[in-house]
């Protein structure tokens, strides 16, 4: 992993899932290690964010490291016209690792074959989000004590959320089935479903969820992203589509919890915040574990 960018999760393998989550047990148990001294990591958010840019920088700085960048491409050169190649060509002569979320698809592989040191994607587009899977997958060994085996239900905007994009390719490795839950218009993509059909893996299809969730292990909800839709009618049909309240949750198995990646609109009622399965809250905490775990690992660290 030393040196090596992480790009798309297919970047990683298995073995790398396992060897990044037993790391982050390691900052879990020990957040404040000074690994990064003399180290700076540029922060390029051409996109808004709060967990995931926070959770960056709060383990940049657990570590020990210098922190430069920004979090609004307004302020950067971009607004006059800079390509991106030039910008991140630029910025790596200044930091020895580069974090980037960008709205286009493809703009982090982009960044990784022009840059000269390694680009962590933070998000691009409604391709992949890499360290967001590797926070969830965290969050599942840590909640279900396995990551084999497991029945998953993914809930909501299923063709634009890049986050259900990247779980679903990491869980294919631990034999997981897939319920996936979605109005048409926001189905999973069928490259998707080629590609667990290819690995042998069960998934079922549906259009709604009560009454079903009782046989889940995870649902994973997430919201419907109005920044994806270019119809605002398009938004306003299927945003409120999928709520997930506290009675749904009778007859749900005692290990069964939910996630989110956040930010949270309407998908989930707040009278399920205080419930045993609601753990998208800690699953946040997680990613701040795991992305020390990640960006030791690239740094070569540990």
């Amino acid at each position: 992993m030393k040196n090596k960018s992480l790009v798309s999760i297919n970047d990683f393998t298995k073995e790398d899932y396992l060897r990044i989550l037993d790391l982050a047990s390691e900052f879990e148990k020990n957040p404040n290690q000074n690994l990064l001294d003399g180290k700076v990591v540029a922060s390029l958010f051409f996109e808004p964010s709060t967990r995931t840019k926070l959770s960056f920088d709060t383990a940049i700085s657990r570590l020990g490291g210098k922190l430069i960048g920004f979090s609004d491409a307004s302020s950067s050169s971009t607004s006059k016209g800079e390509s991106l190649s030039d910008t991140i060509r630029t910025v790596a002569n200044y930091a020895d690792l580069i974090v980037m979320r960008h709205p286009i698809e493809g703009a982090a592989r982009l960044a990784s074959e022009v840059s000269r040191v390694p680009i962590i994607n933070a998000g691009d587009g409604a391709n992949q989000h890499p360290t967001q899977t590797l926070l969830d997958l965290f969050s599942i060994k840590k909640t279900q004590g396995t990551l084999e085996n497991l029945n998953i239900f993914l809930v909501g905007d299923l063709k634009y959320g890049r986050t259900v994009h990247s779980l679903l390719i990491a869980m294919s490795e631990f034999n997981a089935t897939f319920n996936f839950v979605s109005p048409p218009e926001l189905a999973i993509p069928n490259e998707y479903k080629i590609f667990l059909t290819n690995k042998g893996l069960k998934f079922y299809e549906h259009t709604d969820f009560e009454g079903i969730i009782q046989h889940a292990d995870i649902v994973y909800m997430t919201r419907v992203q109005r920044e994806r839709f270019s119809d605002p009618m398009e938004y306003e049909k299927v945003k409120n589509v999928y709520v997930l309240r506290k009675d749904m949750l009778d007859g749900t198995k005692d290990n069964m919890r939910i996630l989110h990646p956040l930010p949270r609109v309407n998908e989930i009622s707040t009278d399920v915040d205080d419930t045993p399965q609601a753990y998208y809250f800690p699953q946040a905490l997680n990613g701040v574990y795991t992305r020390q775990a990640i960006i030791a690992a690239i740094m070569g660290l540990k």
